[in-house]
């Protein structure tokens, strides 16, 4: 084979690279062993499934997860289950254990039945969707295809989410507020109730030896707030029980 480099140039290739049929086996051996190295360093798995009442059987989506990781030849190092536990609630023991191996470095995908079984609130569903990926962990659902971070679209899909989701809460802000400004200019007035709290009878419940504890637990309110009314009473050197004095409003 020859190529033309120059004008009146030629060189003849055929002389300096033949290869033979065993240099493109060893070349195809090679190959072969990096993808099997980049396939295998992406295979520890850990599944998580939930079912909201007892009398449910995670076992169906326990079944499926398993021939997801089969089908794709990933190990399986750990099963999570949540039997009888609502979406609604954060904390899960077996949502904690998937968290735990994801923060521990133990996985590098982590497979889901649908994307509900991780949480019904959108807000905790992209938290813990957050803490998987800022690790750089793999997260795919089994029936919801859609969601796949192991290809682009699935990675573009949970942006999207993200970006809806960012996009809802900006809003409920913005509406949060204008209402509030509306219900200021009416003279209305923003945020919780407040109490009437008598001091008198907190200085007299002190006096017969109740620690602050005992005396918040017994007029109502909490032992912050009163020990917090009753320094500024004292900073403002007021040493009487007149109700002018010692009944005051607290949030």
């Amino acid at each position: 084979m020859a190529v033309l480099t120059e004008p009146g140039l030629f060189l003849d290739l055929s002389s300096r690279f033949s290869p033979s049929r065993n240099d493109f086996n060893s070349l195809l051996v090679r190959v072969q062993g990096l993808e099997d190295a980049m396939t295998k360093t992406a295979h520890r798995v850990i599944s998580y499934s939930r079912v909201s009442t007892a009398d449910q059987d995670p076992a169906m989506q326990v079944e499926e997860m398993r021939e997801l990781a089969r089908v794709r030849g990933w190990k399986l190092v750990e099963e999570c289950i949540d039997h009888g536990v609502s979406g609604s609630t954060k904390r899960r023991e077996g949502l904690d254990r998937v968290l735990e191996a994801v923060a521990a470095g133990r996985v590098d995908v982590v497979v889901i039945w649908k994307l509900d079984r991780l949480g019904r609130s959108l807000q905790h569903l992209l938290a813990v969707i957050d803490i998987i990926v800022e690790h750089g962990v793999q997260l795919v659902s089994v029936r919801d295809s859609i969601i796949d971070t192991t290809s682009s679209a699935g990675t573009l899909m949970l942006q999207l989410i993200g970006a809806f989701a960012e996009y809802e809460r900006c809003i409920l802000i913005e509406r949060t507020r204008a209402g509030m400004d509306r219900a200021r200019r009416q003279g209305k007035s923003i945020g919780r109730p407040r109490v009437h709290l008598d001091l008198r009878a907190a200085v007299i419940l002190l006096a017969q030896g109740h620690s602050i504890r005992e005396t918040a637990s017994m007029l109502g309110v909490s032992k912050t707030t009163l020990a917090r009314r009753l320094r500024e009473v004292d900073h403002k050197g007021v040493h009487s029980t007149t109700p002018e004095n010692l009944a005051v409003r607290v949030p």
